[in-house]
């Protein structure tokens, strides 16, 4: 079975849950993807990394969540969420998957 990396899912879940959002309409269903993202991300970081490196990837998943708002009114929606994807796909690779790419 093939892996998929954590940063893959994490920046997908970003990247996804704000497209479902908007092309829907629906704020919760992009909530939706974003927490099923998180969710699936969080648990792969924990197998790989332990639980210390889950909950600080899990808090700037979130804080990079949080954090594409401001972003946005400064750079535009989707380069911000581009932006905080990015940002989390890095971290989740360096702390997490750069292990399991050995």
């Amino acid at each position: 079975m093939v892996r998929v990396p954590a940063a893959v899912v994490a920046a997908s879940g970003l990247v996804g849950g704000y497209g479902v959002a908007r092309w829907t309409g629906k704020r919760e269903l992009g909530g939706a993807v974003l927490a099923v993202a998180g969710t699936a991300s969080a648990w792969q970081w924990r197998q790989r990394a332990g639980g210390k490196a889950a909950g600080a990837l899990t808090v700037a998943y979130v804080a990079a969540f949080a954090g594409s708002h401001p972003l946005a009114k400064k750079v535009g929606a989707w380069p911000s969420v581009f932006t905080v994807a990015g940002a989390v796909a890095l971290a989740s690779w360096a702390v997490a998957d750069r292990r399991e790419a050995r």
